[in-house]
Protein backbone atom coordinates (compact mmCIF):
# COMPACT_ATOMS: atom_id res chain seq x y z
CA UNK A 1 0.00 0.00 0.00
CA UNK A 2 1.10 3.63 -0.45
CA UNK A 3 3.12 4.99 2.48
CA UNK A 4 1.99 8.38 3.83
CA UNK A 5 4.59 11.08 4.54
CA UNK A 6 3.21 13.93 6.69
CA UNK A 7 3.73 17.44 5.29
CA UNK A 8 2.55 20.94 6.10
CA UNK A 9 0.36 21.15 3.01
CA UNK A 10 -3.32 20.64 2.32
CA UNK A 11 -2.36 17.60 0.25
CA UNK A 12 -0.47 14.53 1.45
CA UNK A 13 2.92 13.56 0.11
CA UNK A 14 2.95 9.86 -0.70
CA UNK A 15 5.44 7.32 -1.96
CA UNK A 16 3.81 5.24 -4.69
CA UNK A 17 4.36 1.50 -4.42
CA UNK A 18 3.08 -1.53 -6.28
CA UNK A 19 0.96 -4.05 -4.46
CA UNK A 20 1.12 -6.54 -7.32
CA UNK A 21 3.74 -7.50 -9.89
CA UNK A 22 4.51 -4.44 -11.96
CA UNK A 23 4.06 -4.82 -15.68
CA UNK A 24 6.83 -3.65 -18.00
CA UNK A 25 4.31 -2.31 -20.51
CA UNK A 26 4.36 1.41 -21.15
CA UNK A 27 1.53 3.82 -21.75
CA UNK A 28 2.30 3.59 -25.47
CA UNK A 29 0.72 0.12 -25.47
CA UNK A 30 -2.58 1.81 -24.60
CA UNK A 31 -2.25 4.79 -26.92
CA UNK A 32 -5.64 4.49 -28.62
CA UNK A 33 -7.69 7.68 -28.84
CA UNK A 34 -11.25 7.72 -27.57
CA UNK A 35 -13.35 8.78 -30.52
CA UNK A 36 -16.89 7.74 -29.60
CA UNK A 37 -17.75 10.81 -27.46
CA UNK A 38 -19.33 14.11 -28.33
CA UNK A 39 -16.60 16.70 -27.95
CA UNK A 40 -17.50 20.27 -27.10
CA UNK A 41 -20.58 19.46 -25.03
CA UNK A 42 -21.04 21.76 -22.00
CA UNK A 43 -20.16 20.72 -18.45
CA UNK A 44 -23.26 20.50 -16.26
CA UNK A 45 -21.19 21.34 -13.16
CA UNK A 46 -18.89 24.15 -14.39
CA UNK A 47 -21.26 25.88 -16.82
CA UNK A 48 -19.57 28.52 -18.97
CA UNK A 49 -16.23 28.04 -17.19
CA UNK A 50 -15.65 24.89 -19.24
CA UNK A 51 -15.34 25.53 -23.00
CA UNK A 52 -16.79 22.08 -23.70
CA UNK A 53 -15.95 18.42 -23.27
CA UNK A 54 -12.43 17.65 -24.39
CA UNK A 55 -11.61 13.97 -23.76
CA UNK A 56 -8.35 12.92 -22.15
CA UNK A 57 -6.44 10.32 -24.09
CA UNK A 58 -7.22 7.60 -21.53
CA UNK A 59 -8.88 9.15 -18.48
CA UNK A 60 -12.66 9.41 -18.35
CA UNK A 61 -12.55 13.14 -17.64
CA UNK A 62 -12.45 16.45 -19.48
CA UNK A 63 -8.98 17.97 -20.01
CA UNK A 64 -10.47 21.48 -19.83
CA UNK A 65 -12.27 21.40 -16.47
CA UNK A 66 -11.13 18.02 -15.08
CA UNK A 67 -14.75 16.98 -14.42
CA UNK A 68 -15.82 13.39 -15.27
CA UNK A 69 -17.31 12.66 -18.65
CA UNK A 70 -20.67 11.92 -16.98
CA UNK A 71 -20.85 15.55 -15.78
CA UNK A 72 -21.00 16.75 -19.41
CA UNK A 73 -24.03 16.66 -21.63
CA UNK A 74 -22.77 13.78 -23.76
CA UNK A 75 -24.66 10.64 -24.64
CA UNK A 76 -24.82 7.82 -27.20
CA UNK A 77 -27.96 7.78 -29.27
CA UNK A 78 -27.05 4.37 -30.70
CA UNK A 79 -27.55 2.89 -27.20
CA UNK A 80 -30.96 4.31 -26.42
CA UNK A 81 -32.13 0.75 -25.64
CA UNK A 82 -30.55 -1.28 -22.86
CA UNK A 83 -31.13 -4.46 -24.88
CA UNK A 84 -29.00 -3.10 -27.71
CA UNK A 85 -26.40 -2.02 -25.13
CA UNK A 86 -26.25 -5.61 -23.89
CA UNK A 87 -26.18 -6.97 -27.41
CA UNK A 88 -29.59 -8.64 -27.11
CA UNK A 89 -32.29 -8.90 -29.75
CA UNK A 90 -35.26 -6.58 -29.55
CA UNK A 91 -38.06 -7.78 -27.30
CA UNK A 92 -41.05 -8.66 -29.47
CA UNK A 93 -43.39 -8.27 -26.47
CA UNK A 94 -42.69 -4.61 -26.09
CA UNK A 95 -46.28 -3.55 -25.76
CA UNK A 96 -49.65 -3.75 -27.33
CA UNK A 97 -50.69 -2.14 -30.61
CA UNK A 98 -50.16 1.60 -30.48
CA UNK A 99 -47.31 1.28 -27.96
CA UNK A 100 -44.57 -0.42 -29.93
CA UNK A 101 -42.27 2.62 -29.43
CA UNK A 102 -42.18 4.29 -25.96
CA UNK A 103 -41.25 7.58 -27.63
CA UNK A 104 -44.75 7.74 -29.05
CA UNK A 105 -45.84 8.11 -25.42
CA UNK A 106 -43.15 10.72 -24.66
CA UNK A 107 -40.85 8.24 -22.89
CA UNK A 108 -37.24 7.28 -23.63
CA UNK A 109 -37.94 3.82 -22.20
CA UNK A 110 -40.84 1.81 -20.79
CA UNK A 111 -40.99 -1.69 -19.27
CA UNK A 112 -41.85 -4.10 -22.12
CA UNK A 113 -45.06 -6.06 -22.26
CA UNK A 114 -47.27 -3.57 -20.41
CA UNK A 115 -50.31 -1.70 -21.76
CA UNK A 116 -50.17 2.12 -21.51
CA UNK A 117 -52.20 2.43 -18.28
CA UNK A 118 -49.93 -0.12 -16.56
CA UNK A 119 -46.85 1.78 -17.73
CA UNK A 120 -48.28 4.88 -16.05
CA UNK A 121 -48.96 2.86 -12.90
CA UNK A 122 -45.40 1.50 -12.89
CA UNK A 123 -43.76 4.94 -13.17
CA UNK A 124 -46.09 6.37 -10.49
CA UNK A 125 -44.25 4.19 -7.93
CA UNK A 126 -40.82 5.67 -8.78
CA UNK A 127 -39.18 9.01 -7.93
CA UNK A 128 -39.79 11.69 -10.56
CA UNK A 129 -36.08 11.79 -11.53
CA UNK A 130 -36.32 8.09 -12.48
CA UNK A 131 -39.17 8.63 -14.95
CA UNK A 132 -37.45 9.04 -18.38
CA UNK A 133 -39.87 11.48 -20.00
CA UNK A 134 -38.43 13.01 -23.14
CA UNK A 135 -36.96 16.45 -22.67
CA UNK A 136 -36.92 16.25 -18.85
CA UNK A 137 -34.15 15.71 -16.26
CA UNK A 138 -35.42 12.13 -16.05
CA UNK A 139 -34.29 11.43 -19.62
CA UNK A 140 -30.83 12.86 -18.88
CA UNK A 141 -30.66 10.88 -15.63
CA UNK A 142 -31.39 7.63 -17.51
CA UNK A 143 -28.68 8.39 -20.04
CA UNK A 144 -26.14 8.93 -17.27
CA UNK A 145 -27.23 5.78 -15.46
CA UNK A 146 -26.83 3.77 -18.67
CA UNK A 147 -23.25 5.03 -18.98
CA UNK A 148 -22.51 4.38 -15.30
CA UNK A 149 -24.30 1.10 -14.56
CA UNK A 150 -23.64 -0.49 -17.96
CA UNK A 151 -20.18 0.75 -19.01
CA UNK A 152 -19.72 -0.25 -22.64
CA UNK A 153 -16.12 -1.38 -22.04
CA UNK A 154 -17.50 -4.02 -19.66
CA UNK A 155 -19.98 -5.32 -22.19
CA UNK A 156 -17.92 -5.73 -25.35
CA UNK A 157 -14.17 -6.20 -25.85
CA UNK A 158 -14.34 -3.92 -28.89
CA UNK A 159 -14.66 -0.96 -26.53
CA UNK A 160 -11.70 -1.97 -24.31
CA UNK A 161 -8.99 0.49 -25.38
CA UNK A 162 -6.32 -0.67 -22.95
CA UNK A 163 -6.77 -4.43 -22.92
CA UNK A 164 -3.54 -6.26 -23.74
CA UNK A 165 -4.17 -8.85 -26.45
CA UNK A 166 -2.63 -11.54 -24.29
CA UNK A 167 -5.43 -11.00 -21.81
CA UNK A 168 -8.19 -10.82 -24.44
CA UNK A 169 -9.26 -14.41 -23.86
CA UNK A 170 -9.63 -13.72 -20.14
CA UNK A 171 -11.88 -10.78 -20.94
CA UNK A 172 -13.94 -12.89 -23.36
CA UNK A 173 -14.32 -15.66 -20.78
CA UNK A 174 -15.36 -13.19 -18.10
CA UNK A 175 -17.98 -11.53 -20.31
CA UNK A 176 -19.35 -14.84 -21.55
CA UNK A 177 -19.64 -16.27 -18.03
CA UNK A 178 -21.31 -13.10 -16.81
CA UNK A 179 -23.82 -13.10 -19.64
CA UNK A 180 -24.64 -16.74 -19.07
CA UNK A 181 -24.71 -16.87 -15.28
CA UNK A 182 -25.35 -13.41 -13.88
CA UNK A 183 -26.70 -10.88 -16.40
CA UNK A 184 -30.41 -10.50 -17.02
CA UNK A 185 -33.24 -7.99 -17.48
CA UNK A 186 -36.08 -7.89 -14.98
CA UNK A 187 -39.70 -8.15 -16.07
CA UNK A 188 -42.67 -6.24 -14.71
CA UNK A 189 -45.77 -8.27 -13.91
CA UNK A 190 -48.97 -8.00 -11.93
CA UNK A 191 -49.21 -9.74 -8.54
CA UNK A 192 -51.83 -12.48 -8.81
CA UNK A 193 -51.12 -14.32 -5.56
CA UNK A 194 -51.61 -13.50 -1.91
CA UNK A 195 -48.97 -13.42 0.84
CA UNK A 196 -45.99 -12.54 -1.36
CA UNK A 197 -43.20 -10.33 -0.02
CA UNK A 198 -40.61 -8.03 -1.62
CA UNK A 199 -37.16 -9.63 -1.89
CA UNK A 200 -35.49 -6.39 -0.77
CA UNK A 201 -37.60 -4.69 1.95
CA UNK A 202 -39.51 -7.90 2.92
CA UNK A 203 -42.75 -5.88 3.04
CA UNK A 204 -45.91 -7.49 1.53
CA UNK A 205 -46.60 -7.16 -2.18
CA UNK A 206 -50.16 -5.96 -2.62
CA UNK A 207 -52.43 -8.19 -4.68
CA UNK A 208 -53.03 -6.64 -8.12
CA UNK A 209 -50.05 -4.27 -7.88
CA UNK A 210 -47.00 -4.32 -10.15
CA UNK A 211 -43.70 -5.96 -9.18
CA UNK A 212 -40.33 -6.61 -10.87
CA UNK A 213 -39.29 -10.25 -11.24
CA UNK A 214 -35.57 -11.09 -11.13
CA UNK A 215 -35.79 -14.48 -12.79
CA UNK A 216 -32.14 -15.34 -12.01
CA UNK A 217 -33.17 -15.43 -8.35
CA UNK A 218 -36.89 -16.09 -8.75
CA UNK A 219 -37.61 -13.14 -6.47
CA UNK A 220 -40.16 -10.31 -6.82
CA UNK A 221 -39.48 -6.70 -5.82
CA UNK A 222 -41.45 -3.49 -5.43
CA UNK A 223 -40.47 -1.35 -8.45
CA UNK A 224 -38.87 1.21 -6.10
CA UNK A 225 -36.89 -1.56 -4.33
CA UNK A 226 -35.25 -3.01 -7.46
CA UNK A 227 -31.83 -1.47 -6.76
CA UNK A 228 -28.13 -2.30 -6.87
CA UNK A 229 -26.92 -3.73 -3.56
CA UNK A 230 -23.76 -1.58 -3.79
CA UNK A 231 -24.69 1.88 -5.12
CA UNK A 232 -28.35 1.62 -4.01
CA UNK A 233 -29.49 3.17 -7.30
CA UNK A 234 -32.54 1.95 -9.21
CA UNK A 235 -31.39 -0.49 -11.86
CA UNK A 236 -31.56 1.30 -15.19
CA UNK A 237 -34.01 -0.29 -17.64
CA UNK A 238 -34.23 -3.24 -15.16
CA UNK A 239 -30.80 -4.62 -16.19
CA UNK A 240 -29.15 -6.50 -13.31
CA UNK A 241 -26.53 -9.06 -12.37
CA UNK A 242 -26.66 -11.69 -9.62
CA UNK A 243 -23.72 -12.49 -7.33
CA UNK A 244 -23.93 -14.53 -4.13
CA UNK A 245 -27.74 -14.22 -4.12
CA UNK A 246 -27.53 -10.40 -4.25
CA UNK A 247 -28.52 -8.05 -7.07
CA UNK A 248 -26.03 -5.55 -8.52
CA UNK A 249 -25.80 -3.23 -11.47
CA UNK A 250 -23.31 -4.57 -14.02
CA UNK A 251 -20.59 -2.10 -12.93
CA UNK A 252 -20.60 -3.18 -9.31
CA UNK A 253 -21.07 -6.84 -10.18
CA UNK A 254 -17.88 -6.69 -12.25
CA UNK A 255 -16.04 -4.93 -9.41
CA UNK A 256 -16.91 -7.80 -7.08
CA UNK A 257 -14.74 -10.00 -9.28
CA UNK A 258 -12.21 -7.77 -11.04
CA UNK A 259 -10.28 -4.59 -10.17
CA UNK A 260 -11.20 -1.49 -12.18
CA UNK A 261 -8.70 1.14 -13.29
CA UNK A 262 -9.47 4.40 -11.51
CA UNK A 263 -8.22 6.37 -14.51
CA UNK A 264 -9.63 4.77 -17.68
CA UNK A 265 -12.57 3.01 -15.95
CA UNK A 266 -11.82 -0.33 -17.61
CA UNK A 267 -11.63 -3.69 -15.85
CA UNK A 268 -8.11 -4.96 -15.26
CA UNK A 269 -7.60 -8.52 -16.50
CA UNK A 270 -3.87 -8.53 -15.89
CA UNK A 271 -2.55 -9.80 -12.58
CA UNK A 272 0.02 -6.99 -12.64
CA UNK A 273 -1.30 -3.56 -11.76
CA UNK A 274 -0.74 -0.67 -9.38
CA UNK A 275 -2.64 -0.28 -6.14
CA UNK A 276 -2.44 3.14 -4.46
CA UNK A 277 -4.77 5.54 -2.62
CA UNK A 278 -7.05 2.56 -1.96
CA UNK A 279 -7.71 2.39 -5.71
CA UNK A 280 -6.57 0.19 -8.59
CA UNK A 281 -4.79 1.41 -11.73
CA UNK A 282 -3.34 0.02 -14.91
CA UNK A 283 0.39 0.32 -14.33
CA UNK A 284 0.71 2.92 -17.08
CA UNK A 285 -2.27 4.93 -15.81
CA UNK A 286 -1.10 5.79 -12.30
CA UNK A 287 0.08 9.26 -13.34
CA UNK A 288 0.14 12.86 -12.22
CA UNK A 289 -3.31 14.42 -12.57
CA UNK A 290 -1.73 17.54 -14.07
CA UNK A 291 1.07 16.42 -16.41
CA UNK A 292 0.35 12.67 -16.87
CA UNK A 293 3.87 11.68 -15.84
CA UNK A 294 4.01 8.21 -14.29
CA UNK A 295 4.01 8.14 -10.50
CA UNK A 296 4.96 4.48 -10.23
CA UNK A 297 7.70 4.32 -7.59
CA UNK A 298 7.68 8.12 -7.28
CA UNK A 299 6.66 10.46 -4.48
CA UNK A 300 3.38 12.21 -5.04
CA UNK A 301 0.96 14.50 -3.22
CA UNK A 302 -2.72 13.68 -2.83
CA UNK A 303 -5.02 16.65 -3.39
CA UNK A 304 -8.83 16.40 -3.76
CA UNK A 305 -8.43 12.60 -4.16
CA UNK A 306 -6.12 13.06 -7.16
CA UNK A 307 -2.36 12.37 -7.23
CA UNK A 308 0.13 15.04 -8.34
CA UNK A 309 3.84 14.79 -8.95
CA UNK A 310 5.94 17.01 -6.72
CA UNK A 311 6.72 19.50 -9.48
CA UNK A 312 3.08 19.98 -10.54
CA UNK A 313 1.80 20.18 -6.99
CA UNK A 314 4.28 22.89 -6.10
CA UNK A 315 3.57 24.88 -9.26
CA UNK A 316 -0.23 24.68 -8.89
CA UNK A 317 -0.93 24.56 -5.16
CA UNK A 318 2.16 25.48 -3.13
CA UNK A 319 2.14 28.90 -1.44
CA UNK A 320 4.63 31.66 -2.12
CA UNK A 321 6.78 32.99 0.73
CA UNK A 322 5.89 36.53 1.81
CA UNK A 323 9.54 37.30 2.55
CA UNK A 324 11.58 35.82 -0.30
CA UNK A 325 8.77 35.38 -2.88
CA UNK A 326 9.90 31.82 -3.59
CA UNK A 327 7.68 28.72 -3.59
CA UNK A 328 7.32 26.90 -0.26
CA UNK A 329 7.99 23.36 -1.40
CA UNK A 330 6.53 20.22 0.15
CA UNK A 331 9.81 19.53 1.94
CA UNK A 332 9.69 22.92 3.69
CA UNK A 333 7.61 23.89 6.66
CA UNK A 334 4.87 26.34 5.68
CA UNK A 335 4.14 28.93 8.40
CA UNK A 336 0.96 30.95 7.85
CA UNK A 337 -0.79 33.91 9.45
CA UNK A 338 -3.85 35.68 8.04
CA UNK A 339 -3.60 34.12 4.54
CA UNK A 340 0.12 34.90 4.33
CA UNK A 341 2.83 32.25 4.22
CA UNK A 342 6.53 32.06 5.04
CA UNK A 343 9.39 29.59 4.96
CA UNK A 344 10.43 28.75 8.48
CA UNK A 345 13.75 30.54 7.93
CA UNK A 346 11.96 33.61 6.50
CA UNK A 347 9.55 34.12 9.41
CA UNK A 348 11.43 37.14 10.82
CA UNK A 349 10.68 40.42 12.58
CA UNK A 350 10.38 43.15 9.95
CA UNK A 351 12.53 45.50 12.04
CA UNK A 352 15.20 43.60 13.99
CA UNK A 353 15.15 40.44 11.81
CA UNK A 354 15.01 38.05 14.75
CA UNK A 355 13.25 34.71 14.09
CA UNK A 356 9.61 34.65 15.23
CA UNK A 357 9.22 30.87 15.17
CA UNK A 358 7.53 29.75 18.41
CA UNK A 359 7.54 33.35 19.71
CA UNK A 360 4.85 35.95 20.28
CA UNK A 361 4.58 38.53 17.53
CA UNK A 362 2.41 41.40 16.41
CA UNK A 363 1.14 42.45 12.98
CA UNK A 364 0.75 45.95 11.60
CA UNK A 365 0.09 47.07 8.01
CA UNK A 366 0.70 43.52 6.67
CA UNK A 367 4.09 43.29 8.40
CA UNK A 368 5.08 41.20 11.40
CA UNK A 369 7.18 42.28 14.38
CA UNK A 370 8.63 40.67 17.49
CA UNK A 371 7.01 41.69 20.77
CA UNK A 372 9.61 44.32 21.69
CA UNK A 373 9.63 46.00 18.27
CA UNK A 374 5.85 45.99 18.05
CA UNK A 375 5.51 47.51 21.51
CA UNK A 376 8.09 50.18 20.78
CA UNK A 377 6.34 51.30 17.60
CA UNK A 378 2.66 50.61 17.92
CA UNK A 379 1.55 49.48 21.39
CA UNK A 380 -1.13 51.54 23.17
CA UNK A 381 -1.04 52.30 26.93
CA UNK A 382 -3.21 51.29 29.84
CA UNK A 383 -5.51 53.97 31.29
CA UNK A 384 -4.90 52.45 34.70
CA UNK A 385 -1.13 52.09 35.11
CA UNK A 386 0.07 53.95 32.02
CA UNK A 387 2.21 51.00 30.85
CA UNK A 388 2.07 49.66 27.27
CA UNK A 389 0.12 46.62 26.17
CA UNK A 390 2.69 44.07 25.16
CA UNK A 391 2.02 41.70 22.27
CA UNK A 392 -0.14 38.79 23.36
CA UNK A 393 -1.42 40.40 26.58
CA UNK A 394 -5.13 40.62 27.32
CA UNK A 395 -6.76 44.02 26.95
CA UNK A 396 -9.99 45.19 28.58
CA UNK A 397 -11.81 47.95 26.67
CA UNK A 398 -14.77 50.20 27.49
CA UNK A 399 -15.80 52.98 25.15
CA UNK A 400 -12.56 54.87 24.36
CA UNK A 401 -10.60 53.58 27.35
CA UNK A 402 -8.50 50.42 27.80
CA UNK A 403 -6.83 48.62 30.69
CA UNK A 404 -4.63 45.64 31.48
CA UNK A 405 -6.75 42.88 32.94
CA UNK A 406 -5.19 43.40 36.40
CA UNK A 407 -5.66 47.19 36.13
CA UNK A 408 -9.34 46.98 35.31
CA UNK A 409 -10.48 47.09 38.93
CA UNK A 410 -12.89 48.94 41.23
CA UNK A 411 -11.61 52.36 42.34
CA UNK A 412 -12.82 51.71 45.90
CA UNK A 413 -12.07 48.06 46.79
CA UNK A 414 -9.33 47.59 44.13
CA UNK A 415 -10.63 44.11 43.23
CA UNK A 416 -10.28 43.14 39.51
CA UNK A 417 -13.62 43.33 37.77
CA UNK A 418 -12.84 40.79 35.02
CA UNK A 419 -16.11 39.72 33.39
CA UNK A 420 -18.31 40.84 36.30
CA UNK A 421 -20.74 43.76 35.97
CA UNK A 422 -19.47 47.27 36.74
CA UNK A 423 -20.79 50.86 36.87
CA UNK A 424 -18.86 53.80 35.37
CA UNK A 425 -19.14 57.21 37.05
CA UNK A 426 -17.32 60.16 35.55
CA UNK A 427 -13.79 58.77 34.96
CA UNK A 428 -13.94 56.06 37.61
CA UNK A 429 -15.03 52.42 37.51
CA UNK A 430 -16.93 50.85 40.43
CA UNK A 431 -17.99 47.31 41.16
CA UNK A 432 -21.71 46.97 41.84
CA UNK A 433 -21.23 46.62 45.62
CA UNK A 434 -18.99 49.65 46.05
CA UNK A 435 -21.17 51.79 43.82
CA UNK A 436 -24.22 51.02 45.92
CA UNK A 437 -22.33 51.70 49.14
CA UNK A 438 -21.17 55.07 47.90
CA UNK A 439 -23.90 56.41 45.66
CA UNK A 440 -27.10 54.44 46.11
CA UNK A 441 -30.18 56.19 47.66
CA UNK A 442 -30.65 55.41 51.35
CA UNK A 443 -33.72 55.60 53.51
CA UNK A 444 -33.61 58.54 56.01
CA UNK A 445 -35.14 56.36 58.68
CA UNK A 446 -33.17 53.05 58.50
CA UNK A 447 -30.19 54.25 56.39
CA UNK A 448 -30.43 51.17 54.19
CA UNK A 449 -30.31 51.24 50.37
CA UNK A 450 -33.62 51.72 48.58
CA UNK A 451 -33.59 49.27 45.66
CA UNK A 452 -37.20 49.75 44.55
CA UNK A 453 -40.55 51.21 45.59
CA UNK A 454 -39.35 54.15 47.70
CA UNK A 455 -41.33 57.16 48.93
CA UNK A 456 -40.20 60.80 48.84
CA UNK A 457 -41.36 63.14 51.59
CA UNK A 458 -39.98 66.66 51.90
CA UNK A 459 -37.34 65.75 49.28
CA UNK A 460 -36.06 62.88 51.38
CA UNK A 461 -36.21 59.17 50.47
CA UNK A 462 -37.96 56.50 52.55
CA UNK A 463 -38.64 52.82 52.13
CA UNK A 464 -42.36 52.33 51.79
CA UNK A 465 -42.27 50.18 54.91
CA UNK A 466 -40.30 52.83 56.80
CA UNK A 467 -42.65 55.70 55.98
CA UNK A 468 -45.02 55.23 58.96
CA UNK A 469 -47.05 57.29 61.38
CA UNK A 470 -44.83 58.65 64.13
CA UNK A 471 -47.41 57.61 66.71
CA UNK A 472 -48.97 54.28 65.66
CA UNK A 473 -46.29 53.12 63.16
CA UNK A 474 -48.88 52.20 60.54
CA UNK A 475 -47.68 52.66 56.95
CA UNK A 476 -48.57 56.00 55.42
CA UNK A 477 -47.81 54.94 51.83
CA UNK A 478 -50.91 55.65 49.78
CA UNK A 479 -52.77 57.02 52.85
CA UNK A 480 -53.83 60.52 53.97
CA UNK A 481 -51.41 62.00 56.46
CA UNK A 482 -50.20 65.30 57.88
CA UNK A 483 -47.18 66.40 59.84
CA UNK A 484 -46.27 68.26 62.96
CA UNK A 485 -42.76 69.28 63.93
CA UNK A 486 -41.52 67.57 60.69
CA UNK A 487 -42.94 64.24 61.78
CA UNK A 488 -45.63 62.48 59.75
CA UNK A 489 -48.88 61.32 61.38
CA UNK A 490 -51.85 59.47 60.08
CA UNK A 491 -55.13 61.38 60.20
CA UNK A 492 -56.43 59.47 63.20
CA UNK A 493 -53.33 59.95 65.33
CA UNK A 494 -52.96 63.59 64.36
CA UNK A 495 -56.54 64.26 65.38
CA UNK A 496 -56.19 62.43 68.65
CA UNK A 497 -52.95 64.15 69.55
CA UNK A 498 -53.21 67.70 68.24
CA UNK A 499 -56.60 68.60 66.70
CA UNK A 500 -59.38 70.79 68.31
CA UNK A 501 -62.45 68.84 69.39
CA UNK A 502 -65.98 69.45 68.31
CA UNK A 503 -68.18 70.89 71.16
CA UNK A 504 -71.12 68.88 69.85
CA UNK A 505 -69.64 65.39 69.08
CA UNK A 506 -66.35 65.64 70.99
CA UNK A 507 -64.48 64.22 67.97
CA UNK A 508 -61.30 65.88 66.70
CA UNK A 509 -61.52 68.51 63.99
CA UNK A 510 -58.51 67.64 61.80
CA UNK A 511 -59.14 69.75 58.73
CA UNK A 512 -57.57 66.93 56.61
CA UNK A 513 -59.23 66.60 53.26
CA UNK A 514 -60.74 70.10 53.45
CA UNK A 515 -63.12 69.60 56.43
CA UNK A 516 -64.65 72.95 57.52
CA UNK A 517 -65.29 73.95 61.11
CA UNK A 518 -66.73 76.88 63.09
CA UNK A 519 -65.24 78.56 66.11
CA UNK A 520 -67.02 80.80 68.65
CA UNK A 521 -65.25 82.16 71.67
CA UNK A 522 -63.31 79.10 72.92
CA UNK A 523 -65.60 76.51 71.43
CA UNK A 524 -65.41 74.70 68.03
CA UNK A 525 -67.79 72.70 65.89
CA UNK A 526 -67.69 70.61 62.74
CA UNK A 527 -69.83 72.31 60.10
CA UNK A 528 -72.27 69.43 60.23
CA UNK A 529 -72.39 69.58 64.04
CA UNK A 530 -73.18 73.34 64.20
CA UNK A 531 -77.00 72.96 64.58
CA UNK A 532 -79.81 74.37 66.69
CA UNK A 533 -80.21 72.46 69.94
CA UNK A 534 -83.98 72.83 69.59
CA UNK A 535 -85.03 72.27 65.96
CA UNK A 536 -81.73 70.68 64.81
CA UNK A 537 -81.44 72.90 61.76
CA UNK A 538 -77.97 73.96 60.58
CA UNK A 539 -76.89 77.32 61.90
CA UNK A 540 -74.00 77.64 59.38
CA UNK A 541 -74.25 81.11 57.85
CA UNK A 542 -77.19 82.09 60.16
CA UNK A 543 -77.52 84.00 63.36
CA UNK A 544 -77.69 82.06 66.62
CA UNK A 545 -78.14 82.61 70.32
CA UNK A 546 -76.26 80.87 73.11
CA UNK A 547 -78.29 79.17 75.75
CA UNK A 548 -75.86 78.00 78.37
CA UNK A 549 -73.80 75.29 76.68
CA UNK A 550 -76.28 75.11 73.79
CA UNK A 551 -76.78 77.20 70.70
CA UNK A 552 -80.24 77.81 69.31
CA UNK A 553 -81.72 79.55 66.31
CA UNK A 554 -83.63 82.85 66.77
CA UNK A 555 -86.99 81.17 66.25
CA UNK A 556 -86.39 78.62 68.99
CA UNK A 557 -85.10 81.42 71.23
CA UNK A 558 -88.37 83.40 70.76
CA UNK A 559 -90.42 80.33 71.40
CA UNK A 560 -88.52 79.66 74.58
CA UNK A 561 -89.08 83.19 75.87
CA UNK A 562 -92.80 83.06 75.23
Amino acid sequence: MAAIIEKNHKGRCLQGSIAYRRSQQTADTYGVLITDVEEGQPCLQCGDVCPGFSPHIWRKNCTSCKCPREDHDVCHEEWASVRSRLGLKADESNGLPGFSDPRERGLAWAPPGLPPHKVDEYFSTLPEISVPRLGTPGERHRDRQLAFQLPKQDLARAYCRYLDLKHASSADDFMAARNEIALDIGTVQEIVEEDLCCGACLEPLKYGSLAVLASKLGVLHHPACFRCNDCKELLVDLAYCVHEDMIFCERHYAEQLKPRCSACDELIFSGEYTKAMNKDWHSGHFCCWQCDESLTGQRYVLRDEHPYCIKCYESVFANGCEECNKIIGIDSKDLSYKDKHWHEACFLCNRCRVSLVDKQFGSKVDKIYCGNCYDAQFASRCDGCGEIFRAGTKKMEYKTRQWHEKCFCCVVCKNPIGTKSFIPREQEIYCAGCYEDKFATRCVKCNKIITSGGVTYKNEPWHRDCFTCSNCNNSLAGQRFTSRDDKPYCADCFGELFAKRCTACSKPITGIGGTRFISFEDRHWHNECFICAGCKTSLVGRGFITDGDDIICPECAKAKLM
